[in-house]
């Protein structure tokens, strides 16, 4: 049975100027990751990340410890959703100082992006954001061999749609699964004659015991 394994970015510039880029905890993380997927030892068949700056370094970061000889394809639709376009319509442009607060106006700006669905202001509804995911999903497990495994680097929204929509329940996936969403945690889906289910969701034990400070959600 083939396999599907994401991986969100790791740690991004929270309130800087270049959200988007990787901060030196995240290039940390994505070389733990990278260890932790070499211990695995999975055999990967292709490498497919987002196109944001923090995906595709956390892609570089990862394979260059893992030693995997696979090009990276990337692909928009494992982009995260636009978290300042939609906390500009829902939030009333929610600051960036302070996580915590920060993460409380998010949470009800997706809320309200989720239930204003097709009618949304924002540049990408949420049946939009939904229908590229599961787009970028279909597409990997359809250029899947038998048996063959794919590895993606993507983010915390696609992750928890992805994981809720397999359930049956994509909004319950973003709204409640995506707050717990680790950097640079792994989430396994496996593909089969019984088409695509979720195996593990979020796993992180490459940040416990003496990794245990390098343990992020934001």
């Amino acid at each position: 049975m083939g396999a599907i394994y994401l991986v969100r970015h790791g740690q991004a510039s929270f309130g800087a100027a270049d959200y988007d880029a990787l901060s030196e905890r995240g290039f940390e993380q994505s070389t733990v990751v990278g260890r932790e997927l070499a211990r695995r030892g999975v055999e990967f068949a292709q490498v497919r990340s987002g196109s944001l700056a923090r995906q595709r370094d956390t892609a570089a970061t990862a394979l260059k410890t893992l030693g995997a000889d696979v090009a990276v394809v990337e692909d928009p639709r494992w982009n995260e959703y636009d978290h300042v376009d939609i906390s500009r319509h829902h939030a009333g442009g929610a600051p960036q100082e302070d996580s915590r607060e920060y993460q409380g106006l998010l949470d009800a700006a997706l809320g309200a992006w989720v239930a204003a669905g097709a009618d949304g202001p924002c540049a990408e509804t949420w049946p939009a954001f939904l229908e590229r995911c599961t787009a970028g999903l279909t597409d990997v497990v359809e250029s899947l061999g038998k048996g063959e495994h794919a590895l993606v680097f993507t983010s915390g929204g696609v992750i928890s749609t992805i994981a809720g929509a397999v359930l049956g329940v994509p909004e319950v996936g973003l709204l409640k699964f995506n707050r717990v969403t680790v950097n640079t945690g792994i989430t396994k889906l496996t593909s089969g004659r019984g088409g695509v289910n979720l195996l593990t969701f979020n796993e992180h034990p490459h940040f416990e015991a003496e990794a245990a400070q390098l343990l992020t959600y934001r």
